[in-house]
C-alpha cells in the first residue's frame, strides 16, 4: 500500500527547496545554472511523487492539475534540451504557490 503522506511530504519539501532557491528572482534564476538545475530537479521530484499518490487521493483532489504535473515531467526526463526557463519561471511564480496551498491541506487531512 501505498503511503500518500510521504509523497506529499516529498511535494512539500521539493516546492520549500524550490522557494529557497528562487528567493533572489527571476533574473538571478536565469543567470545561474546550478539555480536552473536544483529548481529542475525538485521539479521532477515533486512530478514524480504526485505519480505515486493514489488515484483515491488525487481523485478526491481533482482541482490540482495532476496530468499536466505529470506531463512536465516528462518534458523534464525526456525532453530536457526543450526545457523553456521562461516557462519554468512561470510555473514556479504562478502554478508552485497554489499546489504548496493544497498539499498542506491535504496534509493535514490525513
Amino acid at each position: 500500500m501505498r503511503d500518500d503522506r510521504l509523497y506529499l511530504l516529498h511535494i512539500d519539501e521539493s516546492i520549500a527547496r524550490i522557494e529557497a532557491y528562487t528567493i533572489d528572482g527571476k533574473a538571478a534564476f536565469l543567470a545561474d545554472t546550478k539555480t536552473q538545475d536544483a529548481v529542475l530537479r525538485n521539479l521532477q521530484i515533486l512530478a514524480e511523487s504526485t505519480q505515486q499518490l493514489t488515484e483515491m487521493l488525487k481523485a478526491q483532489h481533482a482541482n490540482i492539475e495532476w496530468r499536466a504535473i505529470s506531463a512536465f515531467r516528462n518534458v523534464l526526463v525526456h525532453g530536457y534540451l526543450g526545457v523553456d526557463l521562461e516557462q519554468v519561471w512561470e510555473i514556479v511564480e504562478r502554478d508552485l504557490p497554489y499546489l504548496k496551498a493544497k498539499i498542506k491541506e491535504m496534509l493535514e487531512a490525513l
